[in-house]
């Protein structure tokens, strides 16, 4: 829900194991409601809005075809109420639990304080559902088990891990794989994307 979900790198997808779901998206959706939007010089504002008119909108689209499709809403989902957010594009941060891979809501990036929830019941069904998407900017994984996490975080097809809140290192490549993008910033491999390197052949 930072900055209202306008994060390329934001976690947009929750993948809960099934046995403990009810216990985390109901913490989740709490937690959700409280957080308090405000504008630009409101110290205590913990998100804002929205960049246009237009992008909120789609959001407002984006929901109800996520509850059309069999999602269900949990946190959020509409603007918020007072005459404070008349001069922005506020929406409420929104949890969707219910999801599934074949919905647009997962399939789709919402760019905005949207949460899908899904759940699995095993390791490689966590994998499988994790990969299920035509994007691989980042992923995150949150276990007990180090070695587990260090497991599934080599199969997701990504282009960055975050494990158990593990935060952002400036000096390491960013960038995706699939639709989320080519090449790489940050690190050596993001210096040698802006090489020009030359072949020179001989005759044998």
């Amino acid at each position: 829900f930072l900055h209202s979900g306008q994060v390329c790198s934001a976690g947009a997808r929750l993948l809960v194991e099934k046995s403990i779901h009810a216990r985390v998206v109901d913490e989740i959706a709490r937690r959700a409601d409280l957080i308090r939007l405000g504008g630009a010089y409101d110290e205590d504002a913990e998100t804002g809005a929205l960049i246009s008119s237009a992008h909120r909108d789609k959001i407002e689209r984006y929901v109800a075809d996520a509850l059309a499709e069999g999602a269900v809403l949990r946190a959020g989902g509409k603007r918020p109420e007072g005459s404070q957010f008349a001069n922005g594009y506020f929406f409420r941060p929104t949890v969707l639990d219910n999801c599934t891979t074949d919905m647009n809501c997962v399939q789709d990036e919402s760019f905005g304080p949207i949460l899908t929830v899904e759940t699995f019941e095993t390791e490689e069904e966590a994998i499988k559902i994790a990969n299920d998407t035509p994007y691989g900017l980042a992923g995150y994984v949150q276990s007990g088990d180090i070695k587990r996490a260090e497991r599934i975080a080599k199969k997701l097809r990504v282009g960055m891990v975050h494990i158990n809140g593990g935060g952002f290192n400036y000096g390491s490549p960013f960038g995706g794989y699939k639709q989320s993008g080519n090449g790489r910033e940050g690190g050596i491999i993001g210096i040698e994307d802006f090489q020009e390197v030359k072949t020179l052949h001989y005759p044998e």
